[in-house]
């Protein structure tokens, strides 16, 4: 009788595996110092104001965190979803700032809004990075400790069959995913799988594509 000679595929999820936790946090940092490089008329109420809260979130991350995550961390989670999602709005602030500043005929200073629009664009990959880094698979605590939920990315290592029993995404990953997202306007080599995904790949597309083709291209013709 004729047995099945197909590879067999690789269990899921693979085996748990922990993670450092200072990458992401040193993404945080950078973005609230991108932030602070802002010009005051790119801000709302006051220049402090959102990157003083992110910061002191930040703080709170670090002490409530474990620095190598093993397994689920609840306090962790929730400070991590607040703090992303507060670099997010300051960022979205001033993309629709710098954006009717730029469609005001009598802007000058060309040179500092293409300062601006660079480090606008540049945050929108560091916070992004964070946003697919805490959405895949319900979490890296739960990647961490291997009780993933559903894939939210399809990462070609998991499309191998030697790689994929093994492999898991590291943070690297979805900078990775971040910057070529925010550069292509789409995915490249990793797609996304989960509605989710593809919700939060097409806001950042949308971002960047205004940051881009608005804001730096506009701030060209002003020099």
């Amino acid at each position: 009788m004729a047995t099945d000679s197909a590879s067999p595929v690789p269990s899921y999820p693979p085996p748990p595996r922990g993670e450092a936790h200072w990458p992401p946090e040193l993404t945080v940092a950078v973005a609230i110092g991108l932030q602070l490089l802002l010009p005051d008329r790119l801000t709302i109420v006051s220049h402090w104001l959102l990157p003083g809260i992110e910061a002191l979130m930040l703080v709170l991350l670090v002490v409530a965190s474990p620095q190598r995550l093993e397994g689920e961390h609840a306090l962790r989670r929730r400070i991590a979803l607040t703090v992303t999602a507060v670099s997010s709005i300051a960022n979205g602030i001033s993309v629709v700032l710098l954006t009717r500043l730029l469609l005001h005929r009598s802007v000058a200073n060309g040179h500092q809004l293409v300062i601006a629009g660079g480090v606008i664009w540049l945050t929108n990959v560091l916070v992004f990075a964070l946003w697919y880094w805490e959405l895949d698979r319900s979490g890296p605590g739960r990647r961490a400790a291997g009780h993933d939920g559903p894939p939210d990315f399809l990462f070609p290592q998991m499309s191998d069959a030697v790689m994929a029993a093994e492999w898991r995404p590291r943070y690297p990953d979805y900078l990775y995913i971040s910057l070529t997202n925010a550069t292509a306007l789409s995915p490249t080599d990793t797609m996304p799988l989960s509605i989710a995904a593809k919700m939060v790949m097409s806001l950042q597309a949308l971002i960047s594509l205004v940051t881009m083709a608005l804001v730096v291209a506009r701030a060209v013709n002003i020099l």
